[in-house]
């Protein structure tokens, strides 16, 4: 088991060398630092703390400081602690964006978008009455059942609130991993909304074969003026001297010999 924290920052689409579009969500980051490393022999069971974003000192209580003081680093705003990883990690180490690689199948954990109270049409997508012919029944949520119990049974689906739930979605497919400006895009869509934080972890029920796709990079050309050489080697003053002596020596031939005016020329 291997996993990261990071920031959903959007949508957008890649284009691979094959020509299918490709719709990803873009994951920003950013360093995560170790915090706490828990073992069998101490706690009962082999996990890490990763911690990521930093938190002002100012609002971070005393436990806090002296938890990151540990790990040598500044109070973070988001803990997660991930159980049986694979690898060997210290108090204090990073974990970046290359702990995955392209083509690996993930699944991400998000708190969904919060949607309010919301009636049985929305959050539980049971239908509608007549709208017409005198019908007093449209949006409402029906019957509660039978009288006997004289009471709501549990389970009811009600109105109520909507969103805000711990949502994953499995097996998603990772298209790019960028560890010069740490992010990693993601084939479909995420939980959460924008500027959420996001979990990233190895598929617990994947299946599949990892097959990395190419991407279509586009580099900006730089264009470069052309450099004329001067044979000569004569310097922008050496042909300044030039131009003006000949137009001194034009003027002096004029002198010399003026052209006739044809109008007097008889």
């Amino acid at each position: 088991m291997k996993g990261i924290l990071g920031r959903k920052v959007g949508m957008t689409q890649v284009f691979t060398k094959d020509g299918k579009l490709i719709p990803v969500t873009v994951v920003a980051c950013d360093e995560n630092v170790v915090m706490q490393v828990k073992t069998v022999e101490k706690d009962g069971y082999n996990a890490i703390q990763l911690g990521v974003f930093e938190k002002k000192k100012a609002s971070a209580n005393k436990a806090e400081i002296g938890h990151a003081q540990k790990a040598n680093t500044t109070p973070k705003r988001f803990l997660k602690e991930i159980r049986d990883v694979d690898a060997t990690y210290n108090v204090g180490d990073k974990v970046g964006v290359d702990v995955f690689s392209v083509g690996e199948i993930v699944d991400v954990t998000g708190t969904s978008k919060g949607k309010g109270t919301q009636g049985v049409i929305k959050k539980w997508n049971q239908s509608r009455g007549p709208m017409g012919h005198g019908s007093h029944y449209h949006r409402g949520p029906g019957s509660l059942g039978t009288m006997l119990p004289k009471r709501v049974l549990k389970g009811k689906k009600l109105p109520g609130h909507m969103g805000v739930e711990t949502v994953t979605i499995q097996n998603l497919e990772i298209v790019e991993v960028n560890n010069v400006d740490n992010y990693i895009l993601i084939s479909g869509n995420i939980p959460g909304a924008k500027n959420s934080l996001v979990y990233i972890k190895s598929a617990v029920k994947n299946s599949r074969k990892e097959n990395a796709k190419e991407l279509i990079t586009y580099e900006e050309e730089t264009v470069v003026d052309e450099v004329v050489e001067n044979p000569t080697n004569e310097t922008v003053e050496d042909e300044i001297e030039n131009n003006v002596e000949e137009n001194v020596e034009q003027e002096e031939t004029k002198e010399e010999n003026p052209e006739k005016d044809p109008e007097t020329n008889n």
